[in-house]
């Protein structure tokens, strides 16, 4: 029976025990909406269209598990958001999306320990370039919105190296940097929060679970139910 331990409050720990070392790890991957960032981006961008209800509700039900195939659903929120501006792109980005918090410093110590650092999204690569940037991030994948005169066309363009990120290609995309960068799955940290991140989280040899959902919190090796991103450094320490 795994053991299942509250370090301190709202930071819990399954199979494993701590401290683990941040070195003896060389790739970190975040998922970014609502994990890196405090927004579910394609829910804000529905708000233009008047449809944020029937669009998070949509979210909401992909990120609990409920829906399972993922490339669907984001297929219909897609169409929803047809005739969108990409001005309404911008006031989400400056006016809406923050990093959240213990993000920065979660990544400063990440890069000082020597670690690479890839954000894998099911989002957006205007979003998802922008935030790579933001905090110094080495490697993002993400989906790119299809846009006509200045408008979402409720498509994505298709990318030369692959389909929809979807939580096979969360997965996929995590192994293959691991490999490009010669390091074994057992030597990468994978963080998210929703049942799309579940499969490169069971394929990193560290699991952690960012304000959850249960079904993420109880398949994690840890989950961080309260405070910031930097409260890894309370399991994986610099020292």
């Amino acid at each position: 029976m795994t053991t299942t331990t509250e370090i301190s409050p709202g930071l819990v720990l399954q199979g494993i025990t701590n401290p683990l070392r941040l070195q003896d790890f060389k790739l970190i991957a975040f998922d970014m909406d609502s994990t890196l960032i405090n927004i579910e981006c394609i829910d804000e961008i529905a708000d233009a269209a008047g449809r944020k209800a029937e669009v998070a509700a949509i979210t909401e039900a992909a990120m609990q598990g409920h829906i399972t195939d993922f490339k669907d659903s984001l297929r219909r929120r897609l169409a929803l958001l047809q005739g969108v501006p990409v001005t309404h792109l911008e006031a989400v980005f400056t006016e809406r999306l923050r990093f959240n918090p213990g993000a920065q410093a979660l990544m400063a110590a990440a890069r000082a320990a020597g670690l690479k650092t890839l954000l894998v999204s099911g989002g957006f690569t205007f979003f998802a370039d922008r935030v790579k940037t933001g905090l110094g991030m080495d490697f993002a994948r993400a989906n790119q919105l299809e846009i006509a005169d200045g408008h979402l066309t409720g498509r994505l363009v298709e990318q030369c190296w692959g389909d929809i990120c979807d939580g096979t290609e969360k997965r996929r995309t995590l192994l293959e940097v691991a490999s490009l960068l010669g390091i074994e799955p057992s030597q990468t940290i994978a963080v998210g929060d929703g049942a799309n991140d579940l499969p490169m989280m069971g394929a990193a040899g560290l699991s952690v679970a960012y304000h959850a959902k249960p079904a993420v919190r109880a398949q994690a090796k840890v989950a961080i139910n309260s405070g910031g991103l930097d409260r890894l450094l309370e399991v994986v320490t610099t020292a």
